[in-house]
């Protein structure tokens, strides 16, 4: 073997153990967030869902709990969702990448992981980890692993986003939209109703808007920070939700996308499906 055979050689085995080096390192401090999130869940007392949780709601949200829930489903505790779709890291001209993400919630207190593996090209991974937990919100991207290309700075504002994904994200587990689970809910008109969680000091607001099948059809929040390379920017905020089945004894939607509505026009940069669905309920 020539030197620079067993050179190449080296350089490739250093190469591949940093790489699962970080992927280790990685995939442990995902599970301490996940881990965290699981340890803040506090209420485990019975509690199933009655026609008197929703009664007094605004038209259009009544008929949403009445369309989606039955009366003795289980409140959800936590849910594990899978998801599979496109992803696009940049303005609206950028390429649609593949995504396979898992995503962890807790109602009680209000929390999410999302863990993320986004393909550029067919090989070259780049994970992303978005979190909400104990109140603070979080988001990272490493390029295999190893190198950081995008980490969105502390901030109130950050926190504040994170907790309107939340919200929106709920419609997978609609339970969490009770007010049994803190959501109060405010009459627009009768396809529209104003939701808005608290969450210690921190409360996230949003227009959940209803189909004429008395669904989820899109929520908007009229503004939510995002991180740009000074900071942070105030934007309209849009999420749409479709192909709706029963999953858990709920009817959730299956399909969504996400979008910032900017003033240049609308910047799309989530599409996905949900492929798995699975709860821990109260109890």
């Amino acid at each position: 073997m020539s030197r620079r055979t067993l050179s190449l050689g080296l350089a490739a085995a250093v190469a591949v153990g940093a790489v699962l080096a970080g992927k280790r390192r990685l995939a442990s401090r995902t599970a301490r967030l996940t881990a965290d999130l699981s340890a803040a869940s506090g209420d485990t007392s019975p509690r199933v869902v009655a026609e008197d949780d929703y009664a007094a709601l605004p038209d259009p949200v009544r008929r949403y709990f009445e369309t989606v829930l039955d009366p003795g489903t289980p409140y959800v505790r936590t849910a594990r969702l899978t998801q599979r779709g496109a992803f696009r890291l940049g303005d609206v001209d950028s390429a649609w990448h593949p995504f396979d993400a898992t995503q962890t919630y807790a109602v009680d207190p209000p929390g999410f992981v999302w863990d993320a593996t986004v393909r550029l090209g067919s090989v070259v991974p780049v994970n992303v980890v978005d979190s909400y937990v104990d109140g603070t919100g979080s988001l990272a991207a490493h390029l295999l692993w190893t190198v950081p290309v995008a980490e969105a700075d502390p901030s109130p504002k950050l926190d504040a986003g994170e907790l309107q994904r939340y919200l929106a994200e709920a419609v997978w587990f609609p339970t969490a939209l009770l007010p049994e689970s803190g959501v109060e809910w405010m009459p627009v008109d009768d396809s529209t109703a104003r939701a808005t969680l608290t969450d210690g000091d921190m409360s996230a607001s949003l227009a959940f808007h209803f189909d004429e099948d008395s669904l989820v059809d899109k929520v908007v929040a009229d503004q939510r920070y995002r991180a740009v390379d000074d900071g942070y920017e105030a934007a309209r905020w849009t999420g749409r939700f479709e192909d709706y089945a029963e999953r858990g004894g709920m009817v959730v939607p299956t399909r969504g996308e996400v979008a910032w509505n900017l003033s240049q026009g609308d910047l799309p940069y989530w599409r996905g499906e949900i492929t798995g669905f699975e709860f821990e309920t109260a109890g």
